[in-house]
């Protein structure tokens, strides 16, 4: 059990999303960067689906009633474990009555917490991940809160008997860097801007606004025009569909999307980038670039031979551990 002493700005549970049900208008949700929440499961020694804590820009302080190991990945922050500093991207023992404390976070925006076994809330709709925007999900549909028990099932997880030496290298999965460019797929309309916005939309600089959240990031920047009117009836929409309202500044949509949408869609943005997006903090800024089918394959190909590779090597040093290697 993980009794939640100090719940930070905006912690919630998540796991890889809730599939299958776009049709009677239930979205996704689940972690905004799900490489670095598999990354977290992975070297928990749970499967990359396994439910995880997400923590936003400010991080909770967490008492765990039981000896347990827990790994955390994704922004950096100041994490101590009964006041002594410890690090992420590796496992780390967990001693019962200790409180991990999660400080805010420096770079980047989301930090992800997994604990071995999972945390064991009652699955909605077949999935874990609590959907804040539309009150769905474990947990009432809400953020957690200062005195939430979150269940944990890990009788069969990893155990350690010390923390090992080993980490990943976080900057071959952690990259909040503003100057390399997300990369987009040409939507629907793009066709449809006006010349100049389509070259401003690779070409200016655009600003995450504070009125973003997990249904979308709001970019402020160059106001970008059609040619001509469009009379749209809603269609679908998905994770980093990029639509256009009548003002102008772009809206890229994340994990708490709608299904369905009627603005005009101009761009999408690749898969290999989805993670990227969930690590941009209000009033970061943010330059895109057109991309053409065989190159997002590509890019998507290379991405998951990555963590496939990454994977098996934490799957092989967590089997030293079991071995008392």
């Amino acid at each position: 059990m993980i009794e939640v002493l100090r719940a930070g700005l905006l912690s919630s549970v998540q796991d890889q999303g809730r599939r299958g049900h776009a049709a009677i208008g239930v979205g996704r949700a689940g972690a905004m960067d799900a490489d670095a929440a598999k990354l977290a499961n992975w070297l928990a020694g749970n499967e990359a689906d396994a439910a995880v804590i997400e923590i936003t820009l400010s991080g909770p302080a967490l008492r765990f009633a039981c000896a347990a190991t827990v790994a955390l990945c994704g922004a950096e922050a100041e994490l101590r474990l009964d006041g002594e500093r410890i690090a992420g991207w590796r496992p780390q023992a967990v001693a019962a009555g200790s409180v991990l404390d999660c400080g805010g976070l420096r770079r980047g925006a989301r930090l992800y917490l997994a604990v071995a076994g999972g945390i064991a809330v009652a699955p909605v709709l077949g999935s874990r991940s609590v959907d804040i925007n539309a009150a769905l999900g474990p947990c009432e549909g809400r953020a957690l809160r200062a005195g939430d028990r979150l269940p944990l099932a890990a009788e069969d997880g990893l155990r350690l008997r010390r923390t090992p030496a080993w980490s990943l290298a976080p900057a071959l999965w952690f990259d909040p860097d503003p100057q390399r460019r997300l990369r987009l797929l040409p939507g629907a309309h793009y066709a449809e801007l006006e010349p100049e916005a389509q070259q401003a939309l690779q070409t200016a600089a655009f600003r995450i606004a504070p009125e973003s959240n997990r249904v979308g990031l709001r970019l402020q920047g160059a106001a970008l025009r059609l040619s001509r009117p469009l009379e749209l009836v809603s269609a679908g929409v998905t994770r980093g569909t990029v639509q256009l309202p009548p003002g102008g500044q772009p809206i890229m949509l994340a994990a708490e999307h709608p299904t369905t949408g009627g603005y005009p869609r101009i761009a999408h943005l690749i898969e290999a980038d989805q993670s990227r997006l969930g690590q941009y903090r209000p009033g970061d800024s943010l330059r895109l670039r057109l991309v053409g089918t065989d190159e997002a394959e590509a890019l998507r190909v290379r991405r998951a031979q990555a963590l496939a590779r990454v994977h098996h090597y934490i799957e092989q040093k967590l089997l030293e551990i079991r071995c008392g290697a």
